[in-house]
């Protein structure tokens, strides 16, 4: 496989709940879904499109690109399998890479293991073929390899994404028991809002909610915030040593290197950014110090001057008028809440819904599924997703109206 020059299958890595959302971002960019699973996407492409879906992805993690899938009993087959890979054709001698795995087979007791056995394989390899081997390590400046390892199935992925994209770069400090960028994003993409009417997130927290609404209604690509992807380390991205054309194939191809084109990607995104006529998005806190933490987030974001930041109870927070969508993300009784009687929050919600919201598409997502009937409204749908461990449901009301009271 020419890895800068040929199409084959991309498996796109998401959370667990994201997978129906990462889809329909896939389809609305014009691609075909080959394959799904509880935490993949499977579409074919080029490293072209390698480099657009890092960029413009929402909702998943990671890119990846198999090199490798066989049957794999024992750590020493996983080095020899590791070690057939021509990885001298993909990593610089003088480089960095670094080496992520899931595992899970009987054999493995300790699983930081298959990630360090890979790791000399492709040091071995390269100092058989190059007279030198890259450093490796932790750290995600570099490339990056990805192990999947389930009972005997083995399948060695290259890692154009290193450090995840719900790793936007902008949430500085994330504060108590943070969404990620990546759920927050699913969530308003979820609710149905198009980045044309208001947006509304109470309790907003560190603002990560605001804030990826903010981004989808100025139409930012999510992967501008990054100064690196792993795809940058990859053998054939850029011309390094006077007279060794490493990306003369691509330049065939498209006419200009890998770098050449994703700088040109990044310039197109930009110039397709929306910066007027977009709607009002408020955020807001009962906590003064965190509405300052969410502020300086958007600030990072680039998006503070689209969002109105407000410290006051939820059920005080400024509304623009109707229609426009609410959504709140309120303890479950984990994490903040622990056993603390959640339940006059919950009715509080709701009346606040209901002597407020009239017009709106109100969101909720909770993992307390017994709380969320507190609201006493009949949703329309419930979202599956998991925040970390915890399995949630964004309960969505369309259209508050008196008779959609219970």
């Amino acid at each position: 496989m020419n890895l800068w020059k040929d199409t084959y299958p991309i498996i796109v890595l998401s959370a667990r709940g994201l997978i129906p959302h990462t889809s329909h971002e896939l389809l609305s960019m014009g691609y075909s879904i080959v394959d799904t699973t509880e935490t993949t996407v499977v579409v074919r492409g080029s490293m072209r499109d390698v480099m657009k879906l890092n960029l413009q992805l929402r909702t998943g993690h990671r890119i990846l690109v198999p090199l490798l899938r066989t049957e794999c009993k024992h750590l020493r087959e996983l080095y020899e399998d590791v070690y057939s890979i021509e990885w001298e054709n993909l990593l610089d001698a003088d480089g960095y890479f670094t080496v992520n795995s899931i595992v899970n087979n009987p054999t493995i007791t300790d699983t930081r293991m298959p990630s360090l056995k890979a790791k000399d394989a492709i040091a071995d390899r390269m100092r058989q073929h190059c007279g030198g081997r890259p450093d490796s390590g932790r750290e995600t400046y570099g490339a990056a390899v990805f192990v999947y390892w389930q009972e005997r199935e083995l399948i060695i992925y290259l890692d154009t994404t290193g450090e995840p994209l719900s790793r936007r770069g902008y949430r500085m400090m994330p504060g108590k028991a943070p969404m990620s960028e990546t759920l927050a994003a699913g969530c308003v993409l979820a609710s149905g809002w198009k980045g044309d009417t208001p947006f509304v997130a109470p309790m907003c927290g560190s603002g990560t909610p605001a804030i990826e609404a903010a981004l989808i209604a100025i139409n930012r690509a999510p992967g501008s915030f990054k100064s690196h992807f792993a795809f940058m380390s990859i053998k054939g991205y850029r011309i390094t040593i006077p007279g060794e054309r490493a990306g003369t194939s691509v330049r065939m191809r498209f006419g200009a290197s890998p770098e050449q084109i994703w700088k040109e990607m990044v310039q197109t995104a930009h110039q397709e950014e929306r910066k007027e006529n977009l709607p009002p998005i408020i955020a807001s806190d009962i906590d003064g110090e965190t509405i300052e933490l969410a502020h300086s987030n958007a600030i990072a974001a680039g998006v503070a001057e689209y969002i109105t930041f407000t410290t006051c109870d939820f059920a005080s927070t400024p509304l623009p008028a109707a229609p426009a969508t609410i959504f709140m993300n309120p303890e479950y009784g984990e994490r903040l809440g622990g056993d603390t009687d959640l339940e006059p929050l919950y009715k509080r919600i709701g009346d606040f819904f209901k002597q407020k919201c009239l017009g709106y598409t109100a969101c909720v997502l909770t993992g307390n599924m017994e709380m969320s009937r507190r609201i006493g409204l009949r949703s329309q749908r419930r979202v599956p997703f998991f925040n970390g461990p915890i399995e949630c449901r964004m309960v969505v009301f369309d259209k508050l109206y008196p008779g959609s009271f219970e």
